[in-house]
C-alpha cells in the first residue's frame, strides 16, 4: 500500500465553487485509475484540508500524479486556490487496527 497525504489552505476570496467542481472530477477520475483503493477528506476548523489517498503500488500513485487531466488541475489549484500545500508519502505503512463488536455509527 502506498499513502499520500495532501494538507492544504485556501487562498483568501478563492472561487469555491469552481474548487468544489474540481474536487468532484479529481475524486471521480482518481477512483477510475488503476491501483487505486481509497480517499477521505477532511475540513479542520482552521481552514485547512487534509486529503488522505490509499494506493496498491507507489507506481499507480505516481501514475495518477502524473495523469494529464490531473496535472492540469493540479497547476490551477497552484495558481488559483491554494495559498499552500504539503504532500506526505508513505511506502508501506505500518498498519494497526481495532474493530469493536459493536454496531458501528454512521452519522460520526
Amino acid at each position: 500500500m502506498y499513502l499520500v497525504v495532501f494538507r492544504s489552505h485556501k487562498r483568501a476570496g478563492y472561487d469555491a465553487a469552481a474548487y468544489a467542481r474540481h474536487a468532484e472530477a479529481m475524486e471521480e477520475l482518481a477512483r477510475a485509475q488503476p491501483g487505486f483503493l481509497a480517499v477521505k477528506t477532511y475540513a479542520a476548523d482552521d481552514g485547512e484540508t487534509v486529503t488522505i489517498s490509499e494506493w496498491a503500488t507507489r507506481e499507480a500513485a505516481k501514475a495518477w500524479r502524473c495523469h494529464p487531466d490531473h496535472a492540469t488541475i493540479q497547476g490551477e489549484g497552484r495558481k488559483s486556490h491554494y495559498a499552500r500545500y504539503t504532500m506526505f508519502t508513505c511506502l508501506d505503512p505500518q498498519v494497526t487496527e481495532f474493530k469493536s463488536d459493536e454496531p458501528q455509527n454512521e452519522d460520526a
